[in-house]
């Protein structure tokens, strides 16, 4: 029977199955963090259920820890609570936990990657939706909730369903400064925002085979806003070369008997998906959102769509936009680049490439953080800083920040913020703030604008 990297990689690790139902599945690495824990160490604590396997968990400090003086005690009392207690709770299990000031410490979806901890072929749960990042290095990542949490604490396995399979295979070459994060918007605006219901997506095609490991993630990590369970890409030689030398990453005649295996993760010639769609890379544009949800895109240089429709004169309406309208020139007083999708070294690179020898616009407030310490220490390595800081943009210090507001990090009410983000819904960047999801080009563009504006000229070419 003909497989897809879906099925090699679930089938693997199936411990057990109930005839025309659910299966026992293996996870191989748990990701924790201070938010989604707590209530699942106290599940095991209150049934006296010690945890399985403490070494294949890995814990982080990321979604309400402060990016501005993280050397000094959290003030906020919740978020103070939370470290001390992602802190206490690692001690006594024995997980490692990369607390605040760590030099591994960064989101929990940048950190994992860059040292190596995620590898084709395995299976990843994080309570955290945006677990299908880890999906770009052919791995089956998703997120659960607290319950589950718990569940994979007590077993290491998980009591699931198998989803569905679609491939969206998106071919030919991309237009002058289109990128990875304008290919899911894209895909996400032509399919809607639930079209990946009970579906893991392979996302496959030239498009993607070209793409550097950062821009994968970046796809992957945005599959959750079609409703999916998760994306995933084929490993090849720019995943093993990404992955070869890292921390955790194995060494050797070990890394090189894994490359063996990991080369036959790849979909069978004729096996089968429940869905397929194909797009043509050349029609990709840079892309804005305008509404309340991520499938609400649109190329940066046409106008809102002009259609009935209550969802969209809802989203209007909280977004104080009008139909048929342009958003170029619309003035915007925040930016922010980070998140777990667009905080990457790359990330940085296009938007310092953009800035140098320009200054931000003065109303403009511009939040840039990096995902990792150890993506702080590339961006001083490569001077990248010193781009940023003659523009007039301070760089802030790792977490999930403006992402979903859980720190100090929000956009005051009825603000507008050009961000890199993955979610645009109401509030989720501070109560009543207005979110433009676009890519670190864009937002770096409006940075220096002070508007939203088109980008005509291929400045990308020039990196």
């Amino acid at each position: 029977m003909k497989k897809t990297l879906f099925d090699k990689v679930w089938d693997a690790h199936v411990v057990d199955s109930i005839p025309n139902g659910p299966q026992i599945l293996y996870i191989d690495k748990h990701l924790i963090h201070e938010v989604t824990s707590p209530q699942a160490f106290n599940e095991l604590k209150k049934r006296n259920i010690p945890i399985f396997r403490p070494k294949q968990i890995i814990a982080t400090a990321d979604h309400n820890t402060p990016t501005v003086d993280q050397h000094l005690p959290v003030k906020d009392e919740l978020s103070r609570n939370q470290l001390q207690q992602l802190q206490q709770n690692c001690d006594e299990h024995n997980i490692q936990l990369y607390a605040l000031g760590h030099q591994y410490n960064g989101i929990v979806h940048v950190m994992a990657p860059e040292l190596g901890i995620t590898q084709p072929g395995m299976t990843m749960v994080c309570g955290d939706s945006h677990t299908s990042t880890h999906g770009a290095f052919g791995a089956i990542a998703f997120g659960i909730g607290t319950s589950q949490v718990a569940q994979v604490f007590a077993s290491q396995s998980l009591l699931l369903k198998k989803p569905k399979k679609m491939r969206i295979t998106v071919n030919g070459n991309l237009q002058n400064n289109v990128l990875p994060k304008d290919v899911i918007l894209y895909i996400i605006s032509k399919l809607g925002t639930d079209s990946g219901t009970e579906h893991f997506i392979e996302f496959a095609g030239d498009v993607f085979e070209n793409m550097s490991m950062e821009g994968r993630m970046t796809v992957c990590n945005m599959s959750i806003e079609m409703g999916a369970r998760g994306g995933m890409i084929a490993p090849d030689e720019t995943t093993f070369a990404y992955v070869a030398g890292r921390k955790f990453a194995p060494k050797g005649a070990d890394f090189d008997k894994k490359v063996a295996y990991w080369k036959t993760l790849k979909t069978d010639a004729s096996a089968e998906f429940d869905t397929e769609y194909t797009f043509d890379a050349s029609d990709i544009t840079p892309m804005i959102t305008f509404g309340t949800n991520p499938g609400m895109g649109i190329p940066l240089t046409e106008n809102i769509p002009s259609e009935n429709d209550a969802n969209l004169e809802k989203s209007l309406q909280y977004m104080n936009f009008e139909k048929g309208t342009s958003l170029i020139g619309q003035q915007v007083n925040y930016v922010f680049i980070g998140s777990c999708t667009n905080s990457r070294i790359e990330d940085f690179r296009v938007a310092a490439n953009y800035v140098e020898g320009k200054q931000k616009a003065p109303n403009i407030n511009a939040w840039l953080v990096p995902g990792s310490q150890l993506v702080v220490q590339q961006i001083k390595e490569e001077g990248l800083d010193k781009i940023f800081e003659a523009a007039g943009f301070k760089l802030r210090q790792p977490g999930c920040s403006a992402c979903l507001a859980m720190n100090d990090d929000k956009i005051p009410d009825g603000e507008y913020c050009v961000s890199t983000s993955n979610r645009n819904f109401e509030g989720r960047q501070g109560q009543g703030s207005r979110t433009l999801l676009a890519s670190p080009l864009v937002a770096a563009a409006t940075a220096i604008a002070g508007k939203i504006v088109a980008i005509n000229t291929p400045v990308l070419e020039e990196a």
